[in-house]
């Protein structure tokens, strides 16, 4: 399974941006047949947390539970202990091979379309 690399930080945008930018992003993955994007929103410039991270979970638990997206991973929740993460690399071992795998990553999001 392929997963999509999405910077949603890149550019410094505010959360709105990022917002929209991620819906471009997940209707792009789904004509492409990408099933996974991994997102990268980090983690604030403090280490505390930042506006542009809540916001984007926020926003991923109401498309969840809207239905848009089957489910999501936030960073540190994404190790192998994980029953969604598990699940995936169950189907799709090479997940295993991930670089954020099981780091605590709290600057990126797997969103499963």
């Amino acid at each position: 399974m392929r997963m999509k690399v999405v910077n949603l930080e890149q550019g410094m945008p505010t959360v709105e941006q990022a917002r929209a930018r991620l819906t471009d992003e997940m209707r792009a993955a789904r004509r492409e047949g990408i099933r996974l994007l991994k997102l990268i929103h980090g983690y604030g410039s403090s280490g505390t947390g930042g506006a542009l991270r809540d916001g984007i979970l926020g926003s991923l638990g109401r498309m969840k539970m809207q239905r848009e997206i089957q489910d999501f991973v936030a960073g540190e929740d994404w190790r192998i202990a994980n029953e969604i993460t598990w699940a995936l690399i169950k189907v799709h071992p090479e997940l295993r091979n991930d670089p954020d795998l099981s780091r605590g990553n709290r600057g990126i999001s797997v969103v499963v379309l």
